[in-house]
């Protein structure tokens, strides 16, 4: 992105010099301060002007006069120079300092005043904020959302037809990025954007605006800004998301430039252009092999799905250019150096419109620290498991049922999505102490069935402890205070160690749930059982939340350490 010139016109403000200023360097010339005059060279002991000219002049020659005329002055003047000189270093000095802090204050707040912000939810957001875990930390999951919106110059000229001026954008990119509560690992989870969904009631906080809940494409969301977009997320997943960030063409254009560009990889020439009964096209244009992109290329880059087969195959592609971005910062420690940052900074101010929680520069800037220390190898990108949608098969798509399921409530656990994390997890499980007798072990139930945004099963508490009764946890009792759970859980206190766990896994057994649901908490409340939304009703726990397959299967996962992977074109675009 280009810089202007002029202070405060998209650039950091540059401390001036005292005649820009305003400041006047002549009123030291005629002797009537305290700086160094011109005349003092350091010679002038033989001179008319020994102590510089006007009052410092007159006084010293008057003291001279009684303490041996002319002996005296070459000394004196020596000091009161040096004098005058050390009060105009530090007077300098002193404007130098405050005149950069000023300077960095009107461009902070130069900044602050350009941040475009809106709120976080449309109305209806559907989702608890996760505890903490027993080390009192929390997860972070941040909304991010592409706009198609045409409606400035810059959009227009860089994709999209006139008439599309003045409709309402979709949100052609919607990633939830998750960093977890230790922050060693993060995932983003792609959805499709013609994946058809349960869009709750929103009203769009800039024109009042209301529609209505219905059932359609996750793209369409935006018609209620992008806190919709959000709640529909947290409606779908359960998982709660604590900021969204947007950004619309002209946004990534810029974004790249200030990157420096991504490496990304091609395994045949790609040309997107239109084909007959196949209108529409990216027109990216690229020789088989690896190209550093950015600027319009990188948007041709995020935006091509003709070529990449689908827009599962531009998921992919987006995730390889974010991985790459990613990849360029730790390698420039754009995270360290101040120069890097600041230019970011601007960039970012330009390019995104965010949520109002994070609507201040330093929040920004925090917000991006936090993926700072997250290793490459452990940051993994993939695309929401799905099916066919049987009402529409060739345009749109349904969250898979179970496996779809199973990566949200991973996701709501803050439990890893990297496959070697999963893998030693289930390998280093230790074979803990002999759980209590069920009679000796007291549970508390709590009916939790309102997780997913609907009324409550009135009564589940009561009828899974009964459950529990029979299998001979005859200890186990109801809370009469309501819960709210997506998925059915046993936590146990933090304090209980091993013993506590191995009671917990006890309590899962029992009712034929799966290990993953047994979760360690804060010291606070003893073993309970909270029913989720998915056991709404039934004696048996649901097959499909017990099935251990793997979630992340058909998920087209990236991970961020690898740099050797190539997209695939389908063959009708790899004429060059």
């Amino acid at each position: 992105m280009g810089r202007s010139s002029t202070p405060g016109e998209g650039t950091r403000p540059r401390v001036r010099h005292a005649g820009q200023l305003g400041w006047d360097d002549g009123l030291y010339e005629d002797g009537k301060g305290d700086a160094p005059t011109p005349d003092d060279s350091g010679d002038d002991a033989g001179s008319g002007r020994s102590e510089g000219g006007g009052g410092g002049g007159r006084r010293a020659a008057g003291r001279g006069g009684s303490r041996g005329g002319s002996r005296g002055r070459p000394h004196r003047a020596g000091r009161t120079k040096k004098r005058r000189i050390l009060r105009w270093i530090a007077f300098s000095l002193a404007f130098v300092i405050l005149g950069t802090g000023a300077a960095g204050y009107l461009w902070y707040e130069h900044l602050n005043g350009k941040i475009r912000k809106s709120a976080r939810s449309a109305g209806n957001s559907a989702a608890e904020k996760t505890a903490p875990n027993a080390a009192g930390q929390t997860p972070l999951n941040i909304l991010m959302i592409g706009s198609d919106s045409r409606n400035s110059k810059e959009n227009l000229k860089l994709g999209g037809s006139k008439e599309s001026v003045g409709g309402t954008p979709l949100a052609d990119v919607q990633m939830l990025l998750h960093v977890s509560a230790d922050r060693k690992n993060a995932s983003v989870v792609s959805i499709p954007r013609d994946t058809r969904v349960d869009i709750p009631a929103c009203k769009n906080p800039d024109t009042g605006e209301k529609f209505a809940a219905t059932n359609g494409i996750i793209n369409e969301t935006l018609r209620g800004g992008a806190g919709c977009t959000l709640d529909t997320w947290e409606k779908l997943t359960g998982v709660y998301i604590d900021h969204w960030m947007m950004v619309d063409f002209a946004g990534v254009v810029d974004m790249a430039d200030a990157v420096g560009g991504a490496w990304v990889c091609v395994k045949q020439d790609v040309n997107d252009v239109p084909k007959p009964g196949v209108p529409g096209g990216s027109h990216l244009r690229l020789t088989a092999g690896k190209h550093k992109i950015k600027g319009e290329d990188a948007l041709k880059w995020l935006r091509t799905r003709h070529a990449f087969a689908s827009d599962i195959g531009r998921s992919q592609a987006q995730h390889m250019y974010l991985n790459s971005v990613l990849r360029e910062l730790k390698s420039q420690n754009a995270f360290t150096d101040s120069g890097k940052l600041l230019n970011l900074a601007e960039t970012a101010v330009d390019s995104l419109q965010v949520s109002d929680e994070i609507g201040t520069v330093k929040k920004l800037f925090d917000l991006g620290m936090q993926l700072k220390n997250v290793p490459l190898d452990k940051m993994n990108m993939l695309t929401m498991p799905r099916i066919q949608d049987p009402e529409d098969p060739d345009a749109h798509v349904l969250p898979k049922p179970g496996s779809a399921d199973k990566l949200w409530a991973l996701i709501r656990d803050d439990e890893s999505l990297d496959p070697k994390d999963r893998a030693k997890a289930k390998k280093k499980t230790p074979a803990g102490p002999k759980a209590g007798a069920p009679a000796s072990l007291g549970v508390t139930v709590v009916n939790g069935t309102s997780g997913d945004g609907q009324a409550p099963t009135q009564g589940r508490a009561g009828q899974v402890q009964e459950l529990l009764k029979a299998k001979g946890f005859t200890e186990a009792d109801t809370s009469t205070d309501p819960g709210s759970a997506r998925t059915t859980e046993v936590a146990y206190p933090k304090s209980s160690g091993a013993q506590g766990r191995s009671d917990a896994l006890s309590v899962a057994k029992a009712l034929s749930m799966p290990t993953s649901a047994v979760k360690e908490t804060p010291d606070g409340a003893g073993l309970t059982l909270t029913v989720g939304s998915d056991w709404r009703t039934g004696s048996t726990f649901p097959k499909a939340a017990a099935d251990d397959s793997d979630p992340l299967a058909d998920t087209e996962s990236v991970n961020g350490a690898k740099s050797d992977e190539c997209m695939d074109v389908y063959w009708p675009y790899r004429q060059m």
